[in-house]
C-alpha cells in the first residue's frame, strides 16, 4: 500500500483562502540615502533639481535647484504633488531659510520655439548654474540628464525618492503657483489663480469665451485651436506685458 486512503472529509475539505493583499501600497517617501552615499565618497555639495509646469496651457515652466544642509533638513519634505498648498508654503519657507536655492524659468516663447522638454531642461540647467555654491553632483528628476558643469544623475520619480529633488519640487511648485496667481489678477476671468494654467473645464471655457492671452503656449493644441478661431472671427488677443525670461526672485 502507498499509504492510508484519504477520508471523505479530507477529500471534501475546502482549500485555505488566499491571503488578502493590502488595499493600499506602503507610502514611499524620499530619503537622503543617495546624498549620504555620495558624501561618504567625498562628494559635496550635492544639488537636487526639479521643474513645475510642463503640462499647463499657459505660463512658463519653472525650475528649481536646492542644496540641502545635512544638519538642517526640514521635516516633512515630500514630492510637492503629495502635499497640500499650506504644507508646501510652510516647507518652502523652511527650505529657503536653511538651504542654498536658485530658481529659473523658461518663457512661453522659449517653450513654443524649442518645445516643452527642451525648455524644461534648459531652465533646470540654468537654475543649477545660478546656485551660489557650485555643486559637484546634481540629481535631476526624470530620465534626462541636464547640461551642467559637474556630474549629473537622472532619477525617474526622483521627487518621490531623493530628498534634495523633493525640496526642489516644492520650491518650483510654490514659485510657479505664486506667479500664476499674479497672472490671474492681471487677466480676470481665466481662473489662473485656481488652475495655474492647467487643462481643466474652467480654462477651456475661458479660452473659448475670451481667447488666448500672451501667456498661453501657442504650440499646445487647445491654444492653437483658440488662436485659429480668434483669427477667423477677427478678435484681438488680450494683451499685456509678457513675463521676461530671467531668474525669478525668491
Amino acid at each position: 500500500m502507498r499509504g492510508r486512503p484519504r477520508t471523505i472529509a479530507a477529500m471534501t475539505r475546502k482549500p485555505a483562502p488566499a491571503p488578502r493583499l493590502p488595499l493600499k501600497e506602503e507610502a514611499i517617501r524620499p530619503t537622503f540615502r543617495r546624498e549620504r552615499a555620495a558624501m561618504k565618497r567625498g562628494i559635496w555639495p550635492i544639488a537636487g533639481c526639479d521643474e513645475a509646469g510642463r503640462g499647463p496651457l499657459a505660463g512658463p515652466v519653472v525650475a528649481a535647484a536646492v542644496i540641502l544642509d545635512p544638519s538642517r533638513i526640514p521635516r516633512g519634505l515630500n514630492d510637492s504633488k503629495k502635499l497640500t498648498h499650506e504644507e508646501r508654503e510652510k516647507l518652502y519657507a523652511k527650505i529657503c531659510a536653511t538651504a542654498e536655492v536658485a530658481v529659473a524659468f523658461g518663457s512661453t516663447e522659449r517653450i513654443d520655439k524649442d518645445n516643452i522638454l527642451r525648455a524644461s531642461l534648459w531652465a533646470l540647467a540654468r537654475a543649477v548654474a545660478a546656485l551660489p555654491v557650485k555643486p559637484q553632483l546634481v540629481f535631476v528628476d526624470g530620465r534626462d540628464r541636464i547640461d551642467v558643469a559637474c556630474d549629473c544623475q537622472a532619477v525617474i520619480s526622483g521627487d518621490a525618492l531623493v530628498l534634495s529633488i523633493a525640496a526642489a519640487s516644492i520650491v518650483a511648485k510654490v514659485t510657479r503657483d505664486r506667479l500664476m496667481m499674479r497672472v490671474g489678477a492681471e487677466y480676470p476671468g481665466y481662473g489662473f489663480e485656481r488652475h495655474m494654467g492647467y487643462s481643466v473645464p474652467e480654462h477651456f471655457a475661458a479660452l473659448e469665451k475670451l481667447g488666448p492671452t500672451v501667456h498661453h503656449r501657442r504650440s499646445f493644441a487647445p491654444v492653437a485651436l483658440a488662436h485659429a478661431a480668434q483669427e477667423t472671427c477677427g478678435t484681438a488677443i488680450p494683451s499685456g506685458p509678457a513675463i521676461p525670461e530671467s531668474l525669478l526672485p525668491l
